[in-house]
C-alpha cells in the first residue's frame, strides 16, 4: 500500500527519503540526500537542492498569492543544505521574475512564509513566523528574529540582524542591527561580523560609515556627500553607497536617543 504520492515525471536524486503522506508533484526536482518528512507538499515548479531537510506541513511551490498570476510556468528554487521546518510556505514566482529563490545553507524555522519573487541569499536564518511579502530581496547571512513581517519590495543588505517583532517597511542597509518600533538602526552587527571572520579594522570602517549616516543626525543626501568626501575608499563604503542608490522604499530611520 502506497502512503505517499510521487509523480512519475518528478526527478528524484540518489538517497532521497520521502516520508509517508507526502505529495511530490510533476515538474519537481529533488537533489541527492535530501530528507523529506511525512506530510510535506512539493508542487510543480519546485527545485530542491542536495542535503536538505524538509519537515512536516511544509509546502513548496505553491501558486503566488498575486491576482496577476495566470498559471504560467514559474519556479520555487531551494539551494543545497537548506533546513525547512514545520509549516513553512515557499511560493513560486510570477511572470515578473519567474522564480522565488532560497540560497544555500539557509535555515527557515516553523511558519516562515516566503512569498512570490523573493530572493534569499546564502546562510540566512529566519526564526519562527517571519513573513516576507512579494519581491523582497534578502542578501547573504541575514538573521531575522521571530514574528517579523517584511513589506513587499523591501531590500535587506548582507550580514543584517533584525530583532524579533519588528515591522520592516523600509530598506535595511548592510552590516547593521535593526529593531524597535518603528524599526530603527541600533548599531553595527559586530558580533555577527566577528563570527564570520571580519577584523576589528573592517568593523570600525563600517562603524565610521554608519556614524555619518545614522548617528550624526544629518539627512541622507548630506550624509552621502560626507561619506563620499570624508571617508576612505573601502569595499564597505562602496557597498553601502550602492545599496542606498538602489533603494526604492527609502532607508529605515536612525536611532532616537
Amino acid at each position: 500500500m502506497e502512503y505517499n504520492f510521487v509523480h512519475k515525471d518528478a526527478k528524484i536524486g540518489k538517497n532521497v527519503e520521502i516520508g509517508r503522506f507526502s505529495y511530490i508533484d510533476e515538474n519537481v526536482e529533488i537533489g541527492d540526500n535530501t530528507f523529506i518528512y511525512p506530510n510535506v507538499t512539493i508542487l510543480k515548479g519546485a527545485r530542491i537542492g542536495k542535503n536538505c531537510k524538509i519537515y512536516p506541513g511544509a509546502v513548496i511551490g505553491g501558486d503566488p498569492q498575486d491576482i496577476s498570476y495566470r498559471g504560467e510556468e514559474t519556479f520555487a528554487i531551494v539551494g543545497d543544505n537548506v533546513i525547512i521546518r514545520e509549516y513553512v510556505t515557499i511560493h513560486k514566482g510570477t511572470i515578473r521574475s519567474g522564480k522565488t529563490t532560497v540560497g544555500d545553507n539557509c535555515y527557515l524555522m516553523a511558519y516562515v512564509h516566503i512569498a512570490h519573487d523573493c530572493t534569499l541569499g546564502k546562510g540566512c536564518f529566519f526564526a519562527n513566523g517571519v513573513n516576507l511579502g512579494g519581491h523582497v530581496e534578502v542578501d547573504d547571512f541575514v538573521t531575522i528574529g521571530g514574528l517579523v513581517p517584511v513589506h513587499q519590495f523591501v531590500k535587506i543588505g548582507q550580514q543584517v540582524m533584525i530583532g524579533g517583532g519588528s515591522l520592516v517597511r523600509k530598506d535595511v542597509p548592510p552590516y547593521i542591527k535593526a529593531a524597535r518600533e518603528p524599526i530603527s538602526y541600533v548599531g553595527v552587527n559586530s558580533i555577527g561580523l566577528r563570527r564570520r571572520g571580519f577584523s576589528n579594522k573592517e568593523i570600525e570602517q563600517i562603524r565610521d560609515i554608519y556614524r555619518v549616516l545614522y548617528v550624526e543626525h544629518v539627512n541622507v543626501s548630506k550624509a552621502l556627500k560626507l561619506i563620499e568626501s570624508k571617508l576612505p575608499d573601502t569595499k564597505f563604503k562602496q557597498e553601502v553607497l550602492d545599496f542606498i542608490e538602489r533603494s526604492d522604499r527609502g532607508l529605515i530611520r536612525g536611532m532616537n536617543v
